[in-house]
């Protein structure tokens, strides 16, 4: 087992390493001066190339490069030039945020779609299995900006029974805080539970069924233990296994789905913070949160591996 975690480990931190250069390109790739913001017109020539100096701006790609790894080993993920505060500080404050809603989106997403694939798989082709499978078509095919946009319309604006953006009401107290972070967070979350549950109903549906056909089940079923207990018991472990491996990969389409879902609905969180960092070419800002992110993937995927691996010993080996 310990050669099996150091090798995920050592797979981790070279695809991290990989996310770090990539996200170092694109973002001098992009069009403009990552000074725009900075800049203003009062600003003579030579005050604005020194202004570039004092951020390492002037030098050569390579040298930034090494300079931005430097840095990053030393914790440091750069100075926003907009908010002209430091990245780590910023991020800090908006990245709990990104968690509670990712983790409770999850959360929820796990909660109802692995129960039901297997009810879905226990009922093939009857109504309730065709009744899913349609839900789950609609669900991979919807767009996550027009999903958000029609709960938003009809449960904020023509129903009004939820908030219409934001984390909390301003103005309240600690005691309320709670309450009014939840209600704020049931459109938002509603909107990543149904974009993603459709994946894991159906790879759990499917995994299902090709465990119900496994000898061991048939020999259970055949000594006479109770058939629930032989679905949820002996089956549902190892069809899990499918099902743990694609939430890891869901975790990374959740980060994307969280930036689109966060702007619409104002979330102050990490997906926000990309979109107003990209708005005002406040690159520092951009570089940090994408390592941030892409740590936070390699992370759930390095979990995601040993939860596979305690699930199904044959996968160590």
């Amino acid at each position: 087992m310990s050669r099996y975690i150091t090798l995920r480990l050592a797979k981790g931190i070279l695809t991290f390493f990989i996310a770090v250069t990539i996200t170092f390109l694109i973002v001098r790739l992009m069009p403009g001066d990552p000074t725009t913001a900075l800049i203003s017109d009062s600003l003579s020539p030579e005050d604005a190339l020194v202004l570039k100096e004092s951020f390492g701006l002037d030098k050569p790609l390579y040298q930034q490069y090494f300079l931005f790894i430097r840095n990053l080993l030393k914790g440091d993920l750069g100075y926003s030039f907009f908010y002209k505060d430091s990245v780590a500080s910023i991020i800090g404050n908006k990245l709990w945020w990104t968690l509670l809603l990712m983790g409770s989106s999850l959360f929820v997403t796990l909660l109802i779609g692995i129960p039901l694939g297997v009810i879905s798989a226990k009922h093939q082709g009857k109504l309730l299995d065709q009744a899913i499978n349609v839900a789950v078509v609609i669900g991979v095919s919807i767009f996550v900006p027009l999903l958000a946009f029609l709960l938003l319309y009809s449960f904020s604006f023509r129903l009004m029974w939820t908030p219409i953006g934001g984390a909390y009401s301003p103005g309240i107290d600690s005691s309320q805080m709670f309450g009014s972070v939840v209600s704020h967070m049931i459109l938002p979350c509603a909107t990543l539970v149904i974009t993603y549950l459709a994946s894991t109903v159906l790879y759990m549906r499917n995994s299902m069924l090709d465990v119900l056909k496994e000898d061991y089940v048939r020999t259970a079923k055949a000594k006479g233990v109770n058939d629930r207990k032989v679905t949820w018991s002996h089956a549902l472990r190892n069809a899990l296994i499918p099902t743990v491996t694609v939430t890891g990969l869901m975790i990374g389409k959740m980060v994307a789905g969280a930036v689109l879902t966060e702007t619409v609905f104002s979330w102050p969180g990490v997906g926000t913070m990309i979109y107003d960092a990209v708005q005002k070419q406040d690159f520092p800002l951009l570089q940090g949160a994408f390592l941030v992110l892409a740590a936070s993937v390699v992370v759930m995927t390095l979990i995601t591996d040993l939860v596979v691996a305690w699930l199904d010993p044959r996968i160590k080996l």
